[in-house]
């Protein structure tokens, strides 16, 4: 594995190194390998009841096998440190103070049952209730993103590795690009893109939405209905090492290790909290 000094952003996380990357790849690559198995057989080897995760489906199988991947991989690097999955047994505690590690291993259920391959491996360390590093990896896009507010944030794809900065603020006559979802575009969206004078509508999927703004390819992300603490922290953190800023609709930063799972309504974007235009 490399040195943490050759891997940009990783020097800065205490005695982690390549082998988060290695980490999450494993675990895309393990999720992928079931992914194009259930493609080859077409629609009906991905019929499932999303409400019952024990229903042996490949999308399970997928859920599994990234979670058994990613926790015995972060107990062999950092033994000292908690981990908490969405796959974890229910009944078990929520609530964590300190550090820990918050994991979804299969972040895009309707990405990946759609077979678009947006769907993203989602690693998180948070720290006294904030996101201080991520990693998310894209397995079909074979796309890596990492950072956090103290590390920068970087990609990595087949075509190289590069440092990523949000776009800065858009022109009176330049479209804002917002992240919406046809699937969660509710009225409380609406009213909300509707604040800007100008708008261009961008699709993404999963946590990928926060990384097109890292990555300077849109500007907002307004979340206002229900996501999950796993669904948000790695990404949150690119972000973040990018420049951008995730905030509830107060302006305030999302709490991690809540004994209440949900976030509530959120927005990513490039720009703080002051420069969106008045509701």
């Amino acid at each position: 594995m490399q040195p943490a000094s050759r891997v940009p952003g990783l020097e800065h996380v205490d005695g982690l190194h390549a082998g988060l990357l290695d980490l999450a790849r494993s675990a895309g690559q393990a999720i992928l390998a079931i992914y194009d198995a259930a493609r080859s057989q077409g629609p009906a080897a991905m019929s499932t009841r999303l409400d019952d995760k024990s229903d042996g489906s490949p999308l399970t199988q997928a859920d599994l096998a990234a979670h058994q991947i990613i926790c015995q991989g972060l107990a062999t690097l950092t033994p000292h440190i908690p981990v908490v999955s969405e796959e974890d047994k229910p009944g078990q505690p929520q609530a964590r103070s300190g550090m820990f590690w918050l994991i979804d291993p299969l972040d895009g259920t309707k990405e990946f049952l759609a077979f678009n391959g947006e769907f993203t491996v989602n690693i998180a360390l948070i720290q006294n209730g904030a996101p201080r590093f991520g990693v998310v990896y894209a397995p079909a896009l074979d796309t890596l993103y990492w950072g956090g507010r103290d590390a920068g944030a970087f990609s990595q794809d087949p075509g190289g590795t590069r440092a990523l900065q949000v776009a800065a603020a858009r022109g009176a006559r330049e479209p804002v690009r917002v992240l919406a979802s046809k699937s969660h575009l509710n009225d409380a969206t609406r009213a909300f893109i509707a604040r800007f004078a100008h708008t261009e509508v961008v699709q993404a999927g999963s946590s990928l939405k926060f990384c097109r703004i890292a990555e300077a390819a849109a500007d907002v992300y307004p979340r206002l209905g229900p996501t999950c603490e796993w669904d948000t922290a790695a990404a949150q953190a690119v972000l973040e090492g990018a420049g951008g800023y995730v905030f509830d609709t107060e302006g305030q930063p999302l709490r991690y290790g809540k004994a209440e799972v949900l976030n509530p309504s959120f927005i990513a974007a490039a720009q703080p909290f002051s420069a969106l235009p008045p509701a």
